[in-house]
């Protein structure tokens, strides 16, 4: 039976944009002959090629591939069987939120360009029960990769999950989905890829995930005729391939290279983390598999379709049995409490009703303690050593837990801290369910004789630092009504000099260190804040601060201001702001006083680059374009400082000439520290002064580096300092930079003479050899490039493909270029050159060179 989808726990939709045509990760892979001949067929022409009935027997539409372009919008496409055994195209644009069910594409797949287009700019896009899994070859597609399965667009931005899908053979990528690092992310669970050249999971955000899924190579024949798949075959692509650089995670997955040369590899400076599963035939890249382990499970996912009829009538190769207790109801959130006696009260929220009590998972349907609004859009329940479960169908849009029970959705760990979204209702019909009534009902009335001592308060919070070294400030605010008083409730101590309390009784605050505060009071809160490490507990459960304040709390204005706060009698800052030249300095105080970091006047407080002592007496720290500011009771004996900051005392200008005084311990405690690493006691000199024109230069060292106005040197607004790369120019004058460790490479483009610790020396001399010129020059339209050596291969820094291309440590070099040049160093051979969209002129040396070379 036909169901409709709905986003379960997730959902990330980017700002729009308007569609422009296929432009991709490397811009397309529509190309622009593909695209222009998918552009000329209709929606008519699709809908012309689509049975009139369903297939006999059987409860899909047929669809046969003649070259027709479908383009979905926000709606629901479901029960379809694409016939490509004929050899003809077919491109399905999902241009809105769709959803996309029961599809099977029957035969091998002899089109161009990728069945599935996501340009979507919004919501959520989801394929469920999805067969594309019969192969392809490259008869139709010119494209030296030949056709893809599903591409995520360059202009998408928006959520796409994938459940069950099998996609297997096909030559230019299973899922090409490389462009969510522009926007928009997509979700895989349960799907099976083999056999897919180029990649099957092609991923490129730290948002994009993978659960419970399977790559692999084997030796399956789909068909290869008609051509190589450019530089794969059709047991020689990447199981996962992670672009971007930000760190994406596989949960439960399995993965084996086959043929090829790794199962997991990253692009650029991204990072694949495996929880769990499996992976075997190696990696290549930043990939943690410290959680996996060896022996990959290469069977298909539970209730992932084996063949197109298969997934066309809605099944996975046989019947498939609902989710739950309803057939209609796609979702399942779970609240697991077997084993725990303390009660959890837990409410949700989705976007439209209803939400039905469920037995899923052995749960138990429990009618006094399990609560739905009459929209059906709210749901809330106490459970106790035992289980809840419920089904929807909609998007889930809020969730709180209140207690320890586990929050499970669709069988997976629910992500709480991403709630409330856009459309909840907010938290005012939390908390007063009927069990709640009955709960004060069964409390025993108090007798009103009994004395204020012995008054058992209905709530506690506790402020919990136990081994924690670091002060915790919190401060937190009651309805009126009752007072906050505090106590030792599980063994908390009642420290009077750091705990506060105001006069109405209604908002208190403190201060704890390695230890344990506890509060009584009876009203429900109103605000919390805590600064510091300390955990937040009420009523035995986590505070959740992030609903803070509620309505009825009074603002921040008198928090802050308590007797522990109290400052020191003097205050000295090292002003340094607009300064880019890094100033040292160190000071000394008389005994009987601490000093102190301090944020006076606005000064900010940098632990990396502030020191103090063991007795308080000593301070010192590094300040570059910013202020530091310290407290302190004593007078100052010693005061050095190296570099431009000026320093104040008192608000006032500091004479540093009458320094030191008596009672200074002397300078051989200055210039130890932290931040100092090893000594820049070397110096780099680049000197253009006679010199016409500009002249550009890059360097490396193995330490640290700084500019320098050493030798009448300028410090220019243009120099780029990344670690020890370092890259600038000069007009006819100097730079100078002091250093650590050795010169690993430099390289001028101009005229300069370039001075290493006070000696002339040759750049040529430095750093591996790249003699070698790849020259990549623009035909006038977007070209999206890949060019691998057998050497190593650089950018050049101020050219264009410092810009617009990445290298890998490879050898392989990857950009788009629309018009100019890109340039690169390298040593060795050109191995292999591949335009995924468009062409271009490419040189190495003087030789032009073609990928038909390779």
């Amino acid at each position: 039976m036909a169901r409709d989808t709905a986003e379960s726990d997730g959902g990330e939709n980017g700002d729009k944009r308007a569609f422009g045509g296929d432009c991709a990760d490397n811009n397309t892979l529509l190309d622009r002959r593909s695209y222009l001949k998918l552009a000329g067929a209709t929606t008519a022409a699709a809908t012309a090629a689509t049975g009139a009935a369903s297939a006999s027997g059987d409860d899909y539409d047929v669809i046969t591939a003649r070259g027709q372009v479908i383009r979905l919008g926000n709606e629901t496409w479901e029960n379809k069987l694409i016939d490509v055994t004929g050899g003809g195209s077919i491109t399905v644009v999902v241009e809105g939120a769709a959803t996309i069910r029961n599809v099977g594409v029957k035969g091998l797949y002899q089109g161009s360009s990728f069945i599935f287009s996501i340009t979507n700019t919004g919501g959520t896009v989801s394929f469920e029960n999805v067969y594309i899994g019969d192969g392809a070859n490259k008869r139709g597609e010119s494209f030296v990769h030949g056709p893809g399965a599903i591409f995520y667009h360059r202009s998408a931005n928006c959520r796409v999950e994938f459940d069950r899908m099998n996609v297997q053979g096909y030559p230019n990528n299973g899922f090409y989905c490389s462009n969510t690092a522009h926007g928009g992310s997509v979700h895989w669970t349960n799907c099976y890829g083999k056999n897919n050249g180029v990649t099957t999971f092609r991923t490129g955000s730290g948002r994009d995930t993978l659960e419970n899924c399977v790559a692999y190579n084997d030796n399956t024949d789909y068909s290869t005729s008609y051509g190589r798949w450019g530089n794969y075959s059709e047991s020689h692509g990447r199981p996962l391939w992670h672009w971007g650089n930000q760190t994406m995670t596989a949960t439960n997955c399995n993965f084996a290279a086959g043929s090829y040369g790794a199962a997991a590899i990253t692009h650029q400076n991204g990072r694949i983390v495996l929880d769990g599963g499996n992976i075997s035939g190696g990696t290549q890249g930043r990939v943690n598999t410290s959680r996996a382990g060896s022996t990959p499970d290469l069977s298909i996912p539970d209730g992932v379709p084996t063949s197109a009829e298969a997934a066309a009538s809605g099944s996975s190769g046989g019947s498939i049995e609902p989710r739950g207790d309803y057939e209609d109801l796609r979702h399942t959130y779970e609240f697991v409490a077997e084993g725990e006696s303390e009660p959890t009260d837990y409410y949700f929220e989705i976007e439209d009703g209803p939400i039905e009590p469920s037995t899923y998972n052995g749960a138990t349907v429990e009618d006094d303690v399990m609560w739905v609004s009459d929209d059906g859009t709210r749901a809330a329940g106490r459970v106790v050593d035992g289980r809840h479960a419920w089904e929807f169908d909609t998007n889930i849009i809020d969730a709180t837990v209140e207690g320890p029970a586990h929050a499970v959705v669709n069988d997976v760990d629910s992500n709480l801290d991403r709630y409330p979204l856009s459309g909840a209702s907010g938290d005012g019909w939390k908390g007063d369910m009927p069990w709640h009534d009955e709960e004060e009902a069964d409390e025993p009335e108090e007798d009103d004789s009994d004395d204020e001592d012995d008054h058992e308060f209905e709530h506690t919070y506790e402020f919990v630092a136990e081994g924690e070294d670091e002060p915790t400030d919190y401060y937190f605010e009651i309805e009126d009504g009752s007072p906050i008083v505090p106590s030792t409730y599980n063994g908390a101590t009642i420290e009077d000099d750091f705990m506060w309390v105001s006069d109405d009784g209604t908002r208190a605050a403190g201060r704890v260190v390695d230890g344990r505060h506890a509060w009584e009071f009876d009203t429900l809160l109103v605000d919390v804040t805590v600064e510091g490490p300390a955990e937040p507990i009420v009523n035995d459960q986590q505070s959740y601060l992030s609903r803070y304040p509620l309505p009825g709390a009074t603002g921040d204005d008198w928090k802050g201001d308590m007797p522990w706060h109290t400052s020191g009698e003097h205050t000295y800052e090292f002003v340094a702001e607009g300064e880019s030249e890094p100033t040292d300095y160190y000071f000394e105080i008389e005994d009987g006083s601490s000093i102190v970091p301090s944020t006076y006047n606005g000064a900010t407080i940098e632990d990396d680059y502030m020191w103090v002592s063991d007795d308080g007496t000593r301070a010192a720290g590094r300040v570059v374009d910013g202020r530091h500011a310290w407290e302190f009771d004593t007078l100052l004996v010693d005061v050095t400082v190296e570099g431009p900051a000026e320093p104040i005392v008192n608000d006032q200008q500091s004479y540093l000439s009458r320094y030191p005084l008596p009672g200074a311990t002397g300078d051989d405690w200055k210039g130890d520290m932290p931040w100092h690493g090893d000594d820049l006691d070397r110096t780099l000199l680049l000197d253009g002064v006679g010199a016409s024109g500009k002249t550009k230069y890059e360097f490396v060292v193995s330490g640290d580096v700084e500019p320098t106005t050493e030798h009448g040197s300028s410090i220019n607004d243009d120099t780029v300092i990344d670690g020890g790369h370092v890259t600038g120019t000069i007009n006819g004058w100097r730079d100078a930079f002091s250093f650590s460790g050795e010169l690993e490479s430099i390289t001028i483009d101009g005229s300069a003479r370039v001075s290493l610790d006070g000696e002339r020396i040759d750049p040529s001399e430095y750093g591996e050899e790249l003699p070698q010129i790849l020259t990549i020059v623009s035909n006038g339209s977007p070209a999206a490039y890949e060019v691998s050596v057998d050497g190593r291969i650089e950018t050049i820094a101020w050219d264009a493909s410092s810009r617009h291309a990445t290298v890998d440590s490879d050898g392989t070099a990857s950009g788009e270029i629309e018009d100019g040049y890109h340039r690169f160093r390298y040593s060795g051979s050109v191995t292999d050159l591949t335009f995924e969209e468009g062409t271009a002129f490419v040189y190495a040396g003087s030789d032009r060179i073609s990928p038909d070379d390779y």
